[in-house]
């Protein structure tokens, strides 16, 4: 498994022939669009910033595009959608959105994507059913979504291998990937890109990864 970083919260994953992006950026979004062909396309947030399928939508390659809360397979991967909230980029006389927070199991493997999420804590539903996480991707921007102690505190609660921090590029407060690292008692590692099997996560225990964008 490969997993690269396209701005704001979207991730790239790539399991041999199959392509997974999670929260592309549409083209009128406050970051650069995104653009490269996927084939399941989870969207957390009905926003610019988060829903770009079409952008992930190249040559003959139209992604299975999953955009809320329920369950679902596709090629071998089953994905379970949560509901919870956010309050990032609302409108006008909105006080929260709908946020899907994301389980995904491909290759023996689990990965929480946890959206924009603006709640401290999960819901239910979703603690009830997600074990055990070996890699999270939690938003730490402020400004709508989890401020970078909220988003460390959860991230140790919810026991994940591998932390892995997004929404603080060209979005939420300044110096939040700062802030957040030093939560985690600046203990923090950086990569342009994450290549992870099984075997890697022995003896992972809350380690924060700093995924360059691309």
């Amino acid at each position: 498994m490969v997993i690269t970083h396209h701005g704001g919260q979207c991730f790239k994953v790539t399991l041999g022939d199959l392509t997974i992006a999670f929260d592309p950026v549409a083209k009128n979004g406050t970051l650069p669009s995104v653009r490269f062909g996927s084939d399941i396309a989870l969207v957390s947030r009905n926003h610019p910033d988060m829903n770009g399928v079409a952008e992930v939508t190249y040559g003959d390659t139209v992604p299975f595009a999953i955009t809320g809360p329920g369950e679902y397979e596709r090629q071998g991967v089953t994905i379970q959608g949560f509901l919870s909230k956010s309050t990032y980029g609302l409108k006008k006389g909105e006080e929260s959105a709908i946020n899907t927070i994301y389980n995904v199991n491909l290759e023996d493997m689990t990965l929480v994507h946890l959206g924009a999420l603006s709640d401290a804590e999960l819901p239910r539903e979703a603690r009830e059913n997600i074990d055990e996480i070996d890699v999270l991707f939690v938003p730490i921007g402020g400004e709508g979504v989890l401020t970078p102690a909220a988003a460390h505190e959860l991230a140790v609660a919810l026991e994940a291998k591998i932390i892995i921090p997004m929404h603080f590029e060209g979005m939420g407060e300044p110096r939040a990937l700062e802030a957040f690292i030093k939560e985690g008692g600046n203990r923090a590692e950086r990569t342009d890109k994450l290549t992870l099997k099984k075997k890697d996560l022995a003896g992972k225990e809350g380690s924060i990864l700093v995924v360059s964008s691309h």
